[in-house]
């Protein structure tokens, strides 16, 4: 009752606090109580009291505050404290004579304090429910970084640039390479592309006698506006000078002067940049990235890159044969049917079921293409194989892919060190040899969901016609063409390195069932072993584990009866990867013992890594897909205590979803997009992602939600960028987003997406040395800043589009949806 009455008096208080240090406070406390009952002023009397206390204890801000904590010393207690926080104290102390509670209450409630400004949003949101707040943030543009044959050197001199008219006009250099340089402009003199200048280093030719009467002639590449009262103008040499003794001037006067002028390091760190977020996103994607080469004039599968998110879509194509289907359902007439279509990504959806006769799996598949143009078969094949267990929907995107996109090299120029060329290397042969016959990238996304089971069980169909099913059927190629199952080589992602060693092992799955076998290989934190026969566990099971072998080298540590989980069994039901099960607060024997065996036979154990089947296939197929991705990717930051979006990826090929991003481009900086919250729900990152995610680690799979997005183009200028969204996580009934969805028909556009979020652990830095280990040679700070941005990553969440096939369950109007799908193409089209 007495929280409630301060709550009441509120303002009061904050009015009396400011006379607090005041000798004649008592009197002023009267004069501004004197309405209030005897009650209430005993209870506003006993706070004042409360905040005039002097406090002993410390303030430490570290991971509280925005701004920069620093120690900061008051009669001799030290404290830690950003700027704006020091100013509070010193002010508060200045007021009330001493460091009481309210001096400390007032540093705890700074405007900068995390606490602090999530309470105000909160109480924003709940004030004005509809408002949202976009924010900056960074757009990746995947493959987008350029090897760079020589150093550029940050340098700028005087020149004189002759124009295409033969007007010369006074100029400097912003940068200068051998073969290159960019250039200040003033505005007054416009230039294009191609167009041949020749430049008078003035700068250099007053110190240095350099032999050029004639200038050196250079080719525009780009010109790049600015704010100022001039622009930058990218050049390269033609080199029709043909001038060697100029030439080794230039490259030995940038070597012999990088260290006083700053090489330029934007493509080296916008290539660290790039590559940290493609190693995060690449291993956590849930399509499966099936490659098709053309044999004989037809298209036929023949490798697919697989990952931890992906690989259970490979295994569901497979036969009683462990031979995979995809060359059958995915077959050189259907390919070439998509090929028609007009789009650079062709698209179509896929219903897939399995029928089992003698020991033997078929599969039986049909296109949505295929379905409209045989509606009398359409409910038969939907309704039978919706009742189905193996029932699937896939998402089918076709795009082209080219071997030559196999080979990125790194982002440094040769004269940063020997290993740069070394490095540089293209695939192997035997890895050449399967990529070159490579012609096209396909991308499967499972989007089976309840929802849509349930409304294809609805249709009725006749019992009669189920034979005529047969011509959806696939039969068995007696020598099926070779598919290659490529695993996506990435490193140093694991929490805990796996060292190779077999000991004896016995794995109690109860009280009455043991089985023995030995361990392939350990860490700290888990194993795995084989057992010598089909154990019958599965993953999530909680087993314990003894081993007999190793306590015979210690005495210290009992090693019977360890507790762990299963977290994955391979098909055989005989190699188990186990992991140990930690309650809170309470120390893990296999732990402690593994972790002081590893210490002390760092020498002797050897590390497990696993050797690729074809060596530089992974890295090959993994460029190639960089270089065309199609999806929307989204990356969560750590932002205080909660997440939010902080970058938004962009390949080679837009998705619709992107144009309602991209025309918020920031102007001034194309690596920047202003990302509109309203595409979620009001703190439902913040809120819901965050939490989710807290209790994942980056070994579970993504979690899985569907996300309505109502976009009113007439309503783009507004706050909310005009988009209004709901979001459900997988699984929950859609019903309730009926209205919601019809009323963007009738007024906008629609937009319904499948989100799969990934926790992603540690960012991979093996993958980015070469050049962080560049940056810091020249800028230790700026690699700093740039593992720290990449540390910063917390989750990563793939936007897969499912509209049209998520609709017709939804059983809105017909004519609704081909309007909204006429306006939606009609503004796509305005875009592009």
């Amino acid at each position: 009752m007495s929280e409630d009455k301060l709550e009441l008096h509120q303002d009061l208080i904050n009015t009396l606090k400011e006379d607090l240090g005041d000798p004649n406070f008592d009197f002023i406390f009267k004069q501004k109580t004197a309405q209030l009952s005897k009650p209430d002023q005993f209870l506003l009397k006993m706070e004042m009291t409360r905040l005039s206390q002097p406090v002993a204890r410390f303030i430490d801000l570290r991971g509280q505050v925005s701004g920069e904590v620093k120690p900061y010393e008051h009669d001799g207690k030290q404290h830690f404290m950003d700027d704006v926080a020091i100013g509070v104290f010193e002010r508060e102390v200045a007021q009330h004579g001493a460091y009481t509670m309210a001096v400390y209450e007032a540093v705890m409630h700074t405007e900068n304090n995390f606490k602090v400004m999530q309470k105000q949003a909160q109480e924003q949101v709940d004030v004005e429910p509809e408002a949202t707040y976009d924010h900056a943030a960074q757009l990746i543009r995947f493959a987008s970084y350029e090897s760079r044959i020589e150093e550029r050197m940050n340098y700028s001199i005087k020149i004189t640039v002759e124009l295409k008219s033969g007007t010369t006009v006074p100029a400097s250099t912003s940068d200068i390479s051998l073969s290159g340089s960019k250039i200040k402009l003033s505005k007054n003199y416009t230039v294009y592309p191609r167009n041949l200048l020749t430049l008078r280093l003035v700068g250099l030719e007053q110190d240095f006698e350099l032999g050029l009467k004639e200038g050196i002639q250079y080719e525009v590449v780009a010109v790049e506006e600015t704010n100022s009262d001039y622009n930058y103008v990218r050049l390269k040499r033609t080199f029709v000078e043909n001038n060697s003794g100029f030439d080794e001037f230039l490259e030995s006067f940038i070597h012999g002067n990088k260290r006083r002028y700053k090489i330029n390091l934007d493509n080296t760190m916008d290539a660290v940049v790039c590559k940290g977020y493609e190693q995060y996103y690449l291993p956590r994607v849930s399509s499966l990235f099936v490659f098709f080469s053309r044999i004989n004039n037809m298209l036929l599968p023949s490798m697919v890159l697989t990952n931890e998110n992906n690989a259970f879509i490979s295994y569901y194509f497979e036969d009683e044969r462990k031979t995979s289907c995809l060359y059958s359902v995915f077959n050189n007439k259907r390919l070439q049917t998509l090929l028609t279509q007009t789009a650079p990504v062709k698209e179509a959806y896929c219903y897939t079921f399995t029928h089992s006769n003698g020991g033997k799996i078929y599969f039986y598949s049909a296109f949505d293409y295929e379905l409209e143009q045989k509606p009398e078969l359409k409910s038969l094949f939907l309704g039978f194989g919706s009742e189905k267990e193996s029932w699937r929907v896939f998402k089918v995107q076709l795009m082209p892919s080219h071997h030559e996109d196999a080979f990125i090299p790194l982002s440094l120029p040769k004269s940063a060190g020997k290993n740069v060329e070394k490095l540089n290397k293209r695939p192997p042969p035997r890895a050449q040899g399967l990529i070159e016959p490579v012609h096209h990238l396909m991308m499967l996304t499972e989007i089976t969901t309840q929802e849509l089971r349930k409304h294809c069980n609805e249709l009725d169909y006749p019992q009669e016609s189920i034979n005529r099913l047969k011509e959806f059927g696939h039969g068995k190629a007696k020598t099926p063409p070779p598919l290659e199952k490529v695993a996506l080589e990435y490193v140093n992602l694991r929490a805990h390195k796996r060292f190779l060693y077999r000991t004896g092992v016995k794995l109690n799955i109860s009280e009455q069932l043991s089985v023995t076998g030995n361990t392939r290989d350990f860490s700290i934190m888990g194993m795995q072993i084989e057992v010598e026969q089909p154990s019958g566990v599965t993953k999530g099971d909680l087993v314990t584990v003894d081993l007999p072998d190793l306590q015979k080298i210690t005495k210290q540590h009992q090693l019977s009866e360890l507790k762990y989980e299963v977290m994955a069994v391979s098909k055989s039901k005989t190699i188990i990867n186990l992991k140990v099960k930690q309650f809170a607060n309470v120390p893990h024997t296999a732990i402690e013992f593994f972790t002081a065996l590893i210490e002390n036979n760092k020498d002797k154990l050897q590390p497990s890594e696993e050797a690729p089947k074809i060596p530089g296939l992974s890295t090959a197929l993994r460029n190639m897909v960089t270089k065309s991705i199609c999806q929307l990717p989204l990356y969560l930051h750590k932002q205080a205590s909660h997440l939010e979006v902080g970058a938004v990826g962009h390949g080679l090929y837009s998705s619709p979803l992107h144009s309602l991003l991209l025309p918020k481009l920031v102007q001034q900086n194309h690596q920047e997009l202003v990302f509109p919250d309203s595409l979620f729900p009001s703190n439902y990152i913040s809120d819901i992602l965050t939490e989710n995610l807290r209790s994942k680690s980056r070994q579970d799979k993504p979690l899985r939600f569907t996300l309505f997005i109502h976009f009113d183009e007439k309503k783009a200028a507004e706050a909310n960028g005009g988009i209004k969204s709901q979001c459900i996580p997988f699984g929950e009934p859609i019903e309730p987003l009926f209205l919601f969805a019809k009323k963007a028909l009738k007024n906008g556009v629609l937009f319904i997406c499948h989100l799969y979020v990934s926790k992603t652990g540690r960012p991979d830095m093996d993958h980015l040395s070469n050049e962080l280990r560049y940056v810091s040679h020249y800028a230790l700070h700026k690699a700093k800043g740039l593992e720290e941005a990449l540390w910063s990553v917390a989750g990563v969440c793939d936007v897969v589009d499912v509209t049209d096939v998520i609709l017709p369950v939804l059983r809105l109007d017909a004519h609704l949806i081909e309007r909204m799908q006429q306006r939606k193409a009609e503004w796509l089209g305005q875009i592009h």
